[in-house]
């Protein structure tokens, strides 16, 4: 390809850090970097002078963690997506709005193309591209994973450290980390093997569990209409929301998973996630739907939680599929108003109460005591007619 400038999706880790110098070499081309904030945090403060030492011709920061809280992390939290059972979508979540800032920016600067630094084996480079091609049809995209002799962690250290380049990560303790606002990433080195236990110092977010306090710490959590809108009795924007959940859930020792999850590009990998903000979240959520929803729909939006995790995990968030549903999951939505208080205790986070206006639970229906609502006479003929199919089967069986 005759590339003359691209713009290359920068984090500043170890894949981009070289990658930038590898463009140059390869395409000899100007190199526009782009950083997306999605929480990362103090990662990005020193990416302008370390992008420009690796020959990139300029640097852009963009602040989306509002966008990001707003428009993709409460629509799945609604969803109730959850990949696999047990992976809140850290990750996969923020690749879309990542690649949509991409692409803005490729425009902007007039760039002949994209790039991002995701290797050939993972997932990431799926949803990147997906991105890229639902929202520029005629993009040019360079992949160096798939493209370069580098085959492994090592070999890009030493490429690096030939360039001068100074790099994140050690041959010592080689993981590759995922982080933003929703949650932190572990994978590579020793957790490649899923018999070794992550070791305590791995944790950045989260306390191991049992050195958390030996008090439990309890939360009330605030809902409108299935959005988080405050803690404790005080509305937060968002992101702050997040924030501050994410320390006192990280403090307690909630939100670690370890998994091994299947990748969309058939193998099983093997990760250590920190989401404690997000697994209050998630569980407050839940309880909350348990006394708005009646049955059927509760039933069935268990059902399209699974296909919502599908699409976000596997890259398909800019599809009409995930639009429809989220009509759907909105119109769920409309009296998932309440508060949740959730009991945050070394590791676990169990629910201790909760409360809504437009509450499905009657407890003078449900109580074990006497009550003038319900007549137990009407459960005879009830029963009858939902065992009649198993009534007659059981005949005809009978009968031979």
């Amino acid at each position: 390809m005759s590339i003359k400038k691209v713009v290359l999706a920068y984090s500043g880790g170890l894949d981009t850090s070289i990658i930038i110098p590898w463009l140059k070499e390869t395409y000899n081309c100007e190199v526009v970097a782009v950083a997306i904030d999605v929480g990362q945090g103090e990662e990005l403060e020193p990416l302008h002078e370390k992008a420009k030492a690796t020959g990139a011709s300029k640097l852009y920061i963009e602040d989306v963690r509002s966008e990001f809280v707003t428009d993709y992390i409460w629509p799945m939290l609604k969803a109730g997506a959850v990949y696999e059972g047990s992976y809140l979508l850290g990750t996969s979540i923020a690749r879309p709005l990542i690649a949509k800032k991409i692409i803005e920016i490729a425009e902007r600067e007039n760039a002949d193309a994209v790039c991002h630094g995701c290797t050939g084996k993972g997932n990431d480079q799926v949803r990147f591209e997906l991105t890229f091609r639902a929202l520029k049809p005629d993009v040019k995209i360079i992949a160096p994973w798939r493209e370069w002799d580098i085959k492994s962690r090592e070999e890009q250290i030493e490429y690096a450290l030939k360039r001068g380049i100074d790099v994140p990560v050690t041959k010592e303790k080689p993981y590759s980390m995922d982080r933003n606002l929703w949650h932190l990433s572990h994978e590579g080195a020793d957790l490649e093997d899923p018999w070794n236990e992550p070791k305590d110092d791995l944790y950045l977010l989260t306390c191991p569990p049992h050195k958390a306090p030996a008090e439990p710490t309890y939360v009330e959590v605030m809902f409108e209409k299935g959005i988080p809108v405050g803690l404790d009795g005080e509305r937060l924007d968002g992101v702050t929301l997040i924030e501050r959940l994410n320390k006192l859930a990280g403090e307690n020792g909630v939100g670690i998973s370890d998994l091994v999850e299947n990748r969309l590009v058939g193998m099983k990998s093997r990760g250590v996630y920190e989401t404690p903000g997000g697994t209050v979240l998630y569980g407050a959520h839940k309880e909350l739907e348990q006394i708005t929803l009646d049955r059927f729909t509760m039933h069935y939006k268990e059902l399209i939680a699974v296909k919502y995790a599908e699409l976000v995990y596997n890259g398909f968030w800019f599809t009409t599929l995930r639009r429809a549903l989220d009509a759907f999951v909105d119109e769920t939505q409309k009296n998932v108003t309440g508060t949740v208080r959730m009991k945050l205790y070394k590791g676990s986070c169990t629910v201790a109460g909760r409360k809504a206006e437009r509450s499905l639970y009657r407890e003078d229906l449900a109580t074990f005591g006497e009550d003038q609502v319900y007549d137990q006479k009407d459960s005879e003929g009830f029963i009858k007619l939902l065992g009649l199919p198993l009534w007659v089967e059981a005949m005809v069986d009978k009968e031979n």
